[in-house]
Formats: structure tokens, C-alpha cells, sequence
């Protein structure tokens, strides 16, 4: 229990980073001289960053753990948040920001990471939505409770602040994580090839996985079209076409961000009814895609039809960690950090990529009006996500020879790790240290 509550304090930091952009912008923008597309541009760079920074995460959680990972990373989390603060321009907040979004790389991966050496794969989703729905609380101290902070006591103070608060969280990590024992490469241990390319051979096993190929896409899209819509565009969004002050456009995003908070702990619940990640998963991005081509399309014309659309997309849209459970079933145990990781890239890439897409819709107005404008934008990350869902359904549910093979990874076929043995890692918190 106490892993759990510190890796979610850390995830929570990470999701706050990646939402707190769109409330400071009305003041951070004019003050550092930015365009609309200049803010798109900045959160692209923190999700690209955040994709980069996989890499790394998953490389250092197979080999040192998630103790030291995590809490490094953050440091460098806390030195963005820091530069960030004292930024006059757009280079050094781009800096600032790809330096924030690289911190918090390995922020939910420590925790999945745990769950998975620590748990057998059918708690697997349970563990990993009940984190990501607690850690989306981030989001909601990044609506309402921002937007009047930030209006009492400045933006520069709220991230200085922020360095503050994500130092301490590496320092508890430090001091209260133990990480399980390290497991061996099978392909080292054999003699197939160095430790370095052993390494490296991991990542490219989990792209070779056959049965996952119909299941990128999905990931790709499914987890952008939502935090592009929360952390970037929901602000503008409620103020342009709707005519929202400061704080009504902090209650409409407060509506959405606590629909992903609900939405991410009932797929938990929801997937161990249902017994089937892939069913779970599907019917939440059909559901999401839905409620974004709506919102292109009806969104303006009602302001409490356009926050109902906006809560529905952050209720269902929020299917990363089923869409993670599915493919954990894949992968083996000593691929179990480079697997998270890599499905991690796609889904932190894809948000990276269809934030910096976003900034052509703003670029490229064509002398269109604002309800226009995010018309088309809601319409096109509504029927992207519909288009992934579809190939989507293609994928199969669990690998090839049952969800207790053990598989070979290069061959996709690979099931739930196997019973541990007698040195097993004890479950999260227990090892932890007083």
C-alpha cells in the first residue's frame, strides 16, 4: 500500500504537468508574447518529450527498477517546472516544457511495472485503472483550483510551487520504494547476442508481436484525441464558441476532468464484469469517438450540450490502462518494463503528433469562425479514433495458445508470467522501507 500511495502521488504530478497548460495559458500566452499555435506547439513538445523518454523508462525499469527510475526522472520533472517558471520567451518555455515532460516518462510505468511483477495478469487492469483514475485527481487540481490560484497568485509562483512539491515526491520515493529482484534475459543468459543488443532486442520483440499490430493504432489515437481535448483545447474552446469567463471555463474543464477521474476506476470494475479487456476497451473508444464527432457537430449550439459531449469524451475516453491490461497479456516477464514502455510510446506519440497536427487547424483558419473552427477539429479526432476502433476490432483477445502460455515473444504468442518462484518480490508496499 505505501508503493502504491507514493507511485500514485507521482503519477499524479505527472498528470497535472500534462493538463496544467491549458489554465495558465490566457496569462502565460500574452505574457511570454505566444500565438495559439505556439501553446499547441508546447504541449506537442512536452507529449514528444514524454514519448522519448520511454526509451530510457523502459531500459532502466528492467534493469535497476522502478525506485531510482522514477525518482530521477522527476528530478528532472521539478528542473523543468522550475525553468518554466522563470521563462521570457518561447525557446526557453519549449526547454522548460520538454524538459517537464521527460521527467514524468516514467511516472505510471514504475507503478505498472510493480502491479505486473508483483500481480497475477487478472489484476492486472483493476490495479492499473484504480491508479490512473485516482492519479487523474491531477487533472482536477489542473481545472478550477488552478484557474483561481493561478489568478491569486500568478503562474511563475504556481510552477516554482510545482518544483517544490515534484522534489519531495522523489524524495519519498527514494526513501520508501523497494524494487523486486531483477529478473535475467533469457537471450543474454544464452548467449544470443550482447547486453547491449540484448537490450535493444526487447523493444524490437514487442514491435514484432504480430497479434499487436491491430491494436497501435487504437492506441495511437484513443489516448491523444482525450488529454488533446483537455490539456489544449477545452479552455479556448468554452471561452471562444460559448463565451465563458476564467471561471466557468474552470468549471466546464473541472466537468470533464472529473468524468476521465470516474470514467478511469469504473473501467476497472467494468472489465472484471465484462472478463474481456479487448470487449471493455472497444466499447470505449466506439462510445468516445461518438461523443467527439458529436461535439463537432452540435457542440456549438449549446454550451450544456457541448460540457455533457466533453464529460461523456473524458468518462469513456479514458481506456488506456484496459487498452494496456490487453496487451500486458503479451508479454513475457523479462519484457514486462521494455512492453509497458513501448505501448507507452505509441500512446504518448500519439498525442504528441495529433497536438502538433492541432496547431494547423489554428494555423490554417481559412478565415473560419471559432465555432467552425473547433467543429471540424472535435469532427476529425472523432472519426480518427472511430477509423482505429474499427481495425481495432481485428485484434485478438488473448495470445495464441491461451492466456497461461508461456509463449515465445518474437512470435507474439506470449501469455501471463508464469508462478514465481519461492524469491518472488513481495506485493507493492510490503518491501517497502519505514
Amino acid at each position: 500500500m505505501t508503493a502504491f500511495l507514493v507511485l500514485l502521488l507521482a503519477y499524479t504530478i505527472s498528470q497535472f504537468d500534462r493538463g496544467f497548460l491549458a489554465m495558465v495559458a490566457p496569462d502565460l500566452g500574452p505574457d511570454l508574447g505566444l500565438a495559439p499555435s505556439d501553446l499547441a506547439l508546447l504541449s506537442a513538445g512536452w507529449f514528444l518529450a514524454f514519448a522519448v523518454g520511454q526509451v530510457p523508462t523502459g531500459l532502466l525499469l528492467d534493469r535497476i527498477g522502478p525506485r531510482r527510475t522514477v525518482a530521477g526522472f522527476l528530478v528532472l520533472a521539478a528542473l523543468g517546472a522550475g525553468l518554466l517558471g522563470l521563462a521570457q520567451g518561447f525557446a526557453g518555455a519549449a526547454c522548460a516544457m520538454a524538459l517537464i515532460g521527460l521527467g514524468c516518462a516514467p511516472a505510471l510505468m514504475g507503478g505498472l511495472y510493480l502491479f505486473g511483477r508483483s500481480y497475477p495478469p487478472e489484476r492486472f487492469a483493476m490495479l492499473s485503472s484504480l491508479m490512473i483514475g485516482l492519479g487523474t485527481s491531477g487533472d482536477l487540481l489542473g481545472s478550477t483550483p488552478l484557474a483561481l490560484a493561478s489568478h491569486a497568485f500568478g503562474w511563475r509562483t504556481i510552477l516554482f510551487g510545482l518544483a517544490l512539491v515534484t522534489l519531495a515526491a522523489a524524495g519519498l520515493i527514494l526513501w520508501l520504494i523497494a524494487d523486486p529482484p531483477r529478473l535475467a534475459d533469457p537471450a543474454k543468459g544464452s548467449g544470443k547476442g550482447s547486453d547491449r543488443t540484448s537490450v535493444w532486442r526487447g523493444f524490437a520483440d514487442v514491435a514484432r508481436m504480430r497479434a499487436l499490430w491491430p491494436v497501435f493504432p487504437v492506441v495511437f489515437v484513443s489516448y491523444a484525441v482525450v488529454i488533446a481535448t483537455r490539456s489544449l483545447w477545452v479552455g479556448s474552446y468554452l471561452g471562444a464558441v460559448h463565451g465563458l469567463d476564467a471561471l466557468q471555463r474552470g468549471n466546464g474543464t473541472l466537468a470533464m476532468s472529473a468524468a476521465m477521474a470516474a470514467g478511469a476506476i469504473g473501467y476497472g470494475p467494468l472489465e472484471r464484469l465484462v472478463r474481456d479487456p479487448k470487449r471493455t476497451a472497444f466499447a470505449g473508444c466506439l462510445v468516445t469517438g461518438l461523443a467527439l464527432s458529436g461535439l463537432g457537430v452540435f457542440g456549438s449550439g449549446s454550451t450544456a450540450l457541448a460540457v455533457a459531449l466533453l464529460a461523456l469524451t473524458g468518462a469513456a475516453g479514458l481506456s488506456y490502462g484496459i487498452l494496456m491490461a490487453h496487451a500486458r497479456r503479451f508479454f513475457p516477464a523479462h519484457l514486462l518494463g521494455r512492453g509497458v514502455a513501448f505501448m507507452n510510446i505509441v500512446f504518448m506519440g500519439g498525442a504528441a503528433a495529433i497536438q502538433g497536427l492541432s496547431a494547423l487547424f489554428v494555423l490554417e483558419t481559412g478565415g473560419l469562425g471559432p465555432d467552425a473552427l473547433y467543429g471540424r477539429l472535435f469532427l476529425a479526432y472523432g472519426l480518427a479514433l472511430l477509423a482505429a476502433t474499427a481495425v481495432y476490432a481485428a485484434a485478438p483477445r488473448e495470445p495464441a495458445f491461451g492466456s497461461r502460455a508461456s509463449g515465445d515473444p518474437e512470435r507474439g504468442t506470449t501469455g501471463a508470467t508464469p508462478p514465481p518462484p519461492a524469491s518472488a518480490p513481495a506485493a507493492p508496499g510490503r518491501g517497502a522501507r519505514a
